[in-house]
């Protein structure tokens, strides 16, 4: 029998028959696959997690896990199982006995249930704390616990609703760390749906972007934010700065854009669509790939695409320093400059800049 493998084919939901919650979404996720479901609330996405654990039925489509249709089945016959936001345990059961209570509802006998249950323990390294009471855990280790329930009835595919939005942001990253030792751990179908991109990105195989009840862009994590599709794509999962321009001329691989400020930004076609003269588009450069540099004698080492410009604000983020570029353009423009870089000569609020790129570096969108 095939495993986890699930596509979903013409899926549609909708509510009174005006509103779409989903419409029309058309994907295939792999077998064993980490896959999350990123986007804005009121996109649809948790609406998509629902109709594949069986907890709402679709207005139109398939959706078939190991390559069977599986509407109109119950989350059981499914092979299903959704680990809930809340966690939902039952506050009077010890840790073991709230792992073993879906096998209970399913009629095994006491001593077969809780030798799985003791089994799922130590997967999820909660041996010491077998006897404790929900009310004796912390964040994470109750979220250990909703999980292991969630697995211990062996699904195909595991769904998570928002499973990180309640915990603070250091227990946020090890609980990541953690689910994607579990998942490869138990080789099952992750199903995972979140606003923070940051938490799609580091998790997931597959990002699947929402907006509206559609889909945008769905790929590698590493392709959809190095690689966005379009200007959504690009402005939600953040890291990127878009301009929109006119095309004034395409030869030789790359398309010259003019921007409102009368400034040209040269960008590569790399292999993407055909474009002609006097189109309108939209072009991105990763916040990373700019260089700032001061405006006095430093024009003759910009090269490739300059935009002129004078720091509006500067956050300093650890690693690396967050400046907001103030240009005559209407698009928000962002620099992300290695913390050492920038404070070998820091720039103050005010002082003029020019924010320069090489044409590699900037990516037409669709």
């Amino acid at each position: 029998m095939r495993g986890g493998d699930i596509e979903l084919a013409g899926l549609v939901k909708s509510y009174d028959g005006l509103t779409m919650a989903v419409d029309g979404v058309n994907l295939r996720v792999p077998d064993g696959a980490y896959c999350c479901f990123l986007g804005p609330s009121g996109c649809g996405k948790t609406t998509v997690l629902r109709m594949i654990a069986g907890h709402e039925e679709p207005t139109e489509g398939e959706i078939l896990i190991g390559g069977r249709n599986v509407v109109g089945l119950t989350p059981a016959d499914r092979r299903t199982a959704m680990m809930f936001q809340s966690y939902a345990l039952f506050p009077h059961l010890t840790v073991r006995d709230n792992i073993a209570f879906a096998l209970r509802v399913r009629g095994l006998g006491k001593t077969e249930r809780l030798a799985a249950a003791d089994a799922m323990i130590e997967k999820v390294q909660l041996g010491e704390l077998r006897h404790r009471l929900p009310a004796e855990l912390s964040g994470g280790q109750q979220q250990r616990v909703a999980l292991a329930r969630a697995a211990i009835t062996e699904p195909r595919v595991l769904l998570l609703d928002e499973p990180l939005s309640a915990l603070d942001e250091q227990l946020r990253i090890q609980m990541r760390q953690e689910l994607r030792r579990m998942q490869q751990e138990l080789g099952i179908t992750f199903i995972h749906v979140t606003h923070t991109q940051m938490e799609a990105i580091a998790l997931a195989d597959l990002v699947v972007v929402m907006e509206k009840g559609k889909i945008h862009q769905a790929g590698p994590a590493r392709e959809v934010y190095a690689r966005p599709r379009d200007r959504y794509v690009a402005e939600f999962l953040g890291g990127q700065n878009v301009l929109r321009g006119e095309v004034t001329r395409v030869s030789g691989g790359v398309a010259v854009v003019d921007l409102p400020d009368h400034s040209s930004i040269v960008a590569s076609l790399d292999g993407q669509r055909s474009i002609r003269r006097g189109e309108m588009v939209d072009l991105a450069v990763r916040r990373d790939d700019i260089r700032l540099l001061r405006p006095d004698g430093a024009v003759s080492e910009a090269g490739g695409n300059i935009l002129r410009g004078w720091v509006e604000a500067v956050e300093y983020q650890g690693a690396f320093v967050k400046v907001m570029v103030k240009t005559p353009l209407p698009d928000e423009f962002i620099a992300y400059v290695a913390e050492r870089e920038f404070y070998r000569d820091p720039l103050e609020v005010r002082a003029p800049v020019l924010a320069t790129w090489s044409a590699e570096d900037s990516r037409l969108l669709a």
